[in-house]
C-alpha cells in the first residue's frame, strides 16, 4: 500500500470532479459523457437524487479532498498495519453518503467489502474506479451482495434495522449506526441572511440527511413569520413529486386530527416536543433560557448528529448554512471511524 499515491489519487479525483462540474455538457469528452449519463441514471433509479443534489454532493467532496486536508486528517492516526477486511453496509438517503467510510477503510490500510445501497449504487463504484486510475496503483476493495469472511463491520440503518444488525454482528467488532437528526437553536437576533442559511440546513437533500435540521428551539417572543419569509427561496421544493406527496399527506393528517400548525404551502411548522419530524414538517418549541436548551440537548444527545446555532451560545455547534459541509474529521454518530479501524 502506498498512502502517498492514494492521497494523490484523491486530490486528482477532486480536480476531475471540479472540471466536470465547471464544464458545459457540449464540451464533455467521452469519459465525462459517461459520468453525466451515470448521474442521470442515478436520478431515474432514485428520484430524490436530483441533478442539483448530486452536483452539490460532488462539489462538497471536491472541495474537501485537498492534499493538506487529507494529510492533516490522517496525521492523527496510525495506518501502517496488516490489512483487515471491513464489511460496509452503506446508506442511500443522500448521494455518496457512504464514501467517507470507504475512504477511511482504504486509507487506514484495510480492505473494504462494500454492500451498496440499492438507492445509491452507481456513483461510488465510478468514483472508486477513478480513484484507482488516478492513484496509479491497485486499490483493494470488493463490491459484494452479502458480507462473508470479514474481520469487522460498519453498518448504517434505521433504528429497527440496527437492532437486527446488532444481533447479527454480535460476535464481530462493529459500528452500528442508527437514525439521527439535527437541531437548530435561535438566539432571536439572527439576521435575514442567517435565517436564509438555516434554510439550507433544513431543505438541502429535501431534509433526508442526518445533518438536516428537523427541530428548532426558538425564544418565546420569536415571530414564525421571519422563518417563512427567509425560507421562500426553497419554495420550488414543492415541485418535486415525492416531496409534495409527503407534504400533502402530513397536512391532511394534521387537518383530520385538528392539530395546530403553520403553513406556507411548501413546509409546515408544528409546535411539538418530538426531535424527529416527518418530511416537509419542522418541529419547534420555545425556550426561556439557555439552561433549558442544554438540558434538551443532553437528554437527546444520542439522537442528535449536529447542532446549528450562533457560536456565542456556547453549544458546540455548526454555523448557519454549514450543517451539510462536514469536515473529514466529522464522523457519523460522532463515533471516530478511524480510531475504530486502528484497533481491529
Amino acid at each position: 500500500m502506498n498512502t502517498e499515491k492514494q492521497i494523490s489519487g484523491l486530490v486528482k479525483l477532486a480536480e476531475y470532479i471540479k472540471n466536470f462540474l465547471n464544464k458545459n455538457p457540449e464540451d464533455f469528452n467521452r469519459d465525462e459523457e459517461d459520468f453525466n449519463a451515470l448521474l442521470k441514471k442515478s436520478q431515474v433509479e432514485n428520484l430524490w437524487f436530483t441533478q442539483d443534489s448530486l452536483r452539490f454532493a460532488l462539489n462538497q467532496w471536491a472541495e474537501l479532498l485537498t492534499e493538506n486536508g487529507i494529510k492533516s486528517w490522517l496525521s492523527e492516526y496510525e495506518i501502517s498495519k496488516t490489512p483487515k477486511k471491513v464489511g460496509l453496509i452503506l446508506a442511500g438517503n443522500i448521494p455518496m453518503v457512504g464514501f467517507h467510510d470507504v475512504m477511511s477503510v482504504v486509507l487506514s490500510g484495510n480492505i473494504p467489502m462494500i454492500k451498496l445501497s440499492s438507492k445509491d449504487k452507481r456513483i461510488l463504484p465510478f468514483l472508486l474506479q477513478k480513484w484507482q486510475e488516478f492513484s496509479d496503483q491497485n486499490i483493494s476493495y470488493e463490491l459484494v451482495e452479502k458480507l462473508e469472511n470479514f474481520d469487522a463491520v460498519i453498518a448504517t440503518g434505521s433504528n429497527n434495522t440496527a437492532r437486527y444488525l446488532e444481533y447479527y454482528f454480535r460476535n464481530h467488532l462493529s459500528i452500528i449506526r442508527k437514525n439521527r437528526t439535527s437541531v437548530a437553536v435561535l438566539k432571536g437576533d439572527e439576521t435575514d441572511g442567517e435565517l436564509k442559511l438555516l434554510a439550507e440546513d433544513i431543505f438541502r437533500y429535501f431534509g433526508l440527511g442526518c445533518r438536516n435540521v428537523t427541530r428548532l428551539l426558538i425564544p418565546e417572543d420569536f415571530k414564525l413569520d421571519r422563518l417563512f419569509e427567509n425560507f421562500i427561496e426553497f419554495g420550488d421544493i414543492i415541485n418535486h413529486n415525492s416531496y409534495a406527496n409527503n407534504y400533502d399527506y402530513n397536512k391532511a393528517i394534521y387537518l383530520l386530527n385538528q392539530e395546530k400548525f403553520w403553513d406556507n404551502n411548501f413546509v409546515m411548522l408544528k409546535e411539538d416536543d418530538k426531535l424527529f419530524s416527518p418530511l416537509s414538517v419542522i418541529n419547534f418549541s420555545r425556550y426561556k433560557d439557555i439552561a433549558e436548551i442544554k438540558s434538551f440537548l443532553a437528554e437527546n444527545e444520542k439522537d442528535i448528529q449536529c447542532v446549528v446555532a450562533k457560536p456565542e451560545l456556547g453549544l458546540d455547534s455548526e454555523n448557519f448554512g454549514e450543517a451539510q459541509n462536514p469536515g473529514l474529521d466529522t464522523y457519523a454518530d460522532n463515533v471516530d471511524t478511524m480510531k475504530f479501524l486502528e484497533v481491529i
